[in-house]
């Protein structure tokens, strides 16, 4: 509609239709193009760009723009002066960029072992017990969880809920995927609620799936041991009790607890480990219950979040607040 054509309807209306038509006569004359050489485009955002206002207070600021920029680079600049940085070289190359698994090198020596500080995670009262599921020749030994065999659990009179073997399958993944086994400065042990120990080699490759990690723990459990594929080494193994036989005398020993008083996990350790010295970290891999656990070794017991965590999610913030301290990327 041509614009003398609406204020015409506006003006049949009422006397404030004639203001608002007079209004909209303003808005059309300020959008008409002004004759330049530039583009339609152009000449119609000049003309509808307002101009900018400026106060007179403005005028008046002192000129300190220059030096609050100085300021705040001086302060960035001291800020990344406080950054540990470390030297990173990208050695990948043909026979590695597959993204085929390398195996850690793991330090054999005494002298390596006094010179390389590790991580010793001890997974405790976790939940591995075989079944053997039917009464014909071809039944098979199975592992107990709370998923498949509630049934069986519930004759058994246990807790179905205390069945979760999964929760050491989740934290195996998150230990031995991490950059920290990579380097061969971890060690895993787990265990289980039958008082049977097991160490895991840094070398192994866990499972994806669940099922066929119940395969492999049941196979462990009757066999006593798993070996490599060529034979030589031993990936798991049963080995005697205690645990503290296995754990390095001067290692710094402490285990999580909800209860415990919260602390920031990165700064505690980096107060309390010397150089060289070994953690031993126990952590249930159970869904609840009392952190009891580990009462006979470990000398401290700290909380790492305001927030209960999983097993496999306290694993994950242990090994990247060590990887952060040591220097692993």
């Amino acid at each position: 509609m041509a614009p003398i054509e609406r204020k015409r309807k506006l003006d049949s209306k009422s006397p404030l239709s004639k203001k608002k038509a007079q209004d909209f006569e303003k808005v059309q004359t300020t959008k008409k193009p002004a004759p330049s050489s530039h583009s339609d485009d152009e000449s119609e955002s000049v003309a509808i760009s307002e101009p900018i206002v400026k106060s007179e207070d403005d005028d008046n600021l002192p000129g300190d723009e220059d030096s609050d920029s100085m300021s705040v680079n001086g302060e960035e600049e001291d800020a990344v002066a406080d950054i540990e940085f470390h030297a990173f070289r990208n050695t990948n190359n043909k026979h590695t960029s597959n993204m085929l698994p390398v195996a850690p090198k793991v330090p054999k020596t005494p002298e390596e072992m006094r010179q390389t500080s590790r991580l010793i995670v001890i997974l405790e009262s976790a939940s591995l017990e075989t079944y053997k599921v039917g009464k014909s020749k071809d039944a098979r030994y199975q592992l107990l969880n709370c998923d498949d065999h509630q049934g069986i659990l519930a004759r058994m009179g246990k807790d179905i809920a205390e069945s979760r073997p999964d929760i050491t399958h989740q934290c195996l993944l998150t230990l031995l995927d991490s950059p920290l086994n990579k380097t061969g400065r971890l060690q895993v042990y787990i265990h289980t609620k039958g008082d049977v120990l097991i160490e895991i080699s840094p070398q192994v490759r866990i499972p994806r799936t669940f099922k066929r990690f119940s395969g492999l723990m049941v196979q462990l459990l009757h066999k006593m041991s798993i070996r490599s594929v060529n034979g030589h080494d031993k990936l798991l193994k049963v080995i005697k009790n205690p645990v503290s036989q296995y754990l390095p005398p001067d290692a710094l020993k402490l285990t999580f607890s909800y209860d415990a008083p919260t602390v920031h996990l990165q700064t505690w350790m980096r107060r309390k480990l010397g150089p060289s010295q070994n953690i031993v970290v126990a952590i249930g891999a159970l869904a609840h219950g009392k952190d009891d656990f580990a009462d006979a070794y470990v000398d401290e017991k700290i909380g790492i979040s305001e927030y209960p965590l999983s097993a496999s999610v306290a694993c994950g913030k242990l090994t990247c607040a060590l990887e952060d301290i040591w220097g692993i990327l």
